[in-house]
Order: structure tokens, then C-alpha cells, then sequence
């Protein structure tokens, strides 16, 4: 999966985006959020090498990237169904420098479009840490709404977590976008 915005590019990570991509996701702001956080530059190397197009049923990695010099500044985890019609799942993270600029909104507006526009999703869905207030905002300012709050379901990082899922069926989406 590919997508370009105005200000950002969406495409495979690159064995040259190992330093980034390690800096951003084992930066403590970043990685309390996440359930993956490389320990050496040579984790990050390796999970760049893991990545494969995308699967049903398997987690794949995009790079988020700026449009004009092709900078990461995060990354966008995306699981597509097993069963064709069941929930799409993803995740997204982006280096602190690049939070509060619309980046994320940017880009889940974009896969949110390509999904249930072109590609036909029916659902879409989020597992958030219900601690990460600015990405619930994001999810809610996108249409999605709360189906699920999991408490201490979760191990991660030595402790036990809650995890309040997000969702957003295809009508909604199209609902959304005929009003604005």
C-alpha cells in the first residue's frame, strides 16, 4: 500500500530508515504507546528486513514520510483480514518533532478514503492505550467512536495495561464525508 498526500508519502521501509525508525520508536514518548520497541539499531535493522507485502491476516510496516525531501518522521502498522469483510486493523506512530502538525489526521484521512472507497473495507479499527489522549482525540475527530474498553488486558512493558478499541464501518465513513 502506497499513498501520497499533500504533505506526506506513504510507502515501504527501507533498510536506510533503520536509524530513523529505531530513534523514533525506542524514544520513551513514543514507545510507551506501542507494543514494539527495537533495543538496537541492529532490531530495527532486522524488522525492516522482516517486512513483506502485504498478507491477509499479517501485520505489514509503511514508512510515513515528508513529500518534499522524504524524511520519516513515523510509521503506519496495518493487518488486513483474514477473512475477506472482517475488520481492518491498524497503528500509527510518528516521532515526537512531527506530533501537532495534522500529519496523522492527514494520513488516516487518506488510508481511510483508498480503504473504504477503492479497496472496499467494510471496518476499520484501532487499539489505543486509553493513557494517549491525543490519538483518541484523533480517532474520535475522524468519525470513529468507542466500542471497547479492555481493563489491564494487556502486558506491556511490565505491566498490565487497558486497551479501548476504536472502530469506523464504511457507511459511517461515507455518511461523514457527504455532510462535509
Amino acid at each position: 500500500m502506497e499513498l501520497t498526500t499533500p504533505r506526506l508519502l506513504l510507502d515501504h521501509l527501507r533498510p536506510a530508515d533503520a536509524a530513523a525508525l529505531f530513534a523514533c520508536r525506542a524514544d520513551p514518548a513514543v514507545a510507551r504507546f506501542q507494543g514494539w520497541r527495537p533495543a538496537t539499531l541492529a532490531e530495527a535493522e532486522a524488522f525492516i528486513d522482516a517486512q513483506a507485502d502485504p498478507a491477509p491476516g499479517l501485520w505489514y510496516q509503511r514508512a510515513i514520510r515528508l513529500r518534499d525531501d522524504h524524511v520519516l518522521i513515523g510509521d503506519l502498522g496495518v493487518c488486513l483480514p483474514a477473512t475477506p469483510g472482517d475488520s481492518v486493523a491498524f497503528g500509527i506512530s510518528l516521532a515526537p518533532a512531527h506530533q501537532g502538525h495534522g500529519y496523522a489526521r492527514e494520513l488516516l484521512q487518506a488510508l481511510f478514503h483508498q480503504g473504504f472507497d477503492a479497496l472496499g473495507w467494510r471496518r476499520i479499527h484501532a487499539s489505543v492505550d486509553p493513557r494517549n489522549a491525543a490519538c483518541i482525540t484523533l480517532l474520535k475527530s475522524l468519525g470513529m467512536r468507542q466500542e471497547a474498553h479492555f481493563r489491564e488486558s494487556l502486558w506491556l512493558h511490565g505491566e498490565w495495561m487497558d486497551d479501548v478499541v476504536f472502530a469506523l464501518l464504511a457507511r459511517e465513513w461515507q455518511e461523514d464525508a457527504a455532510t462535509m
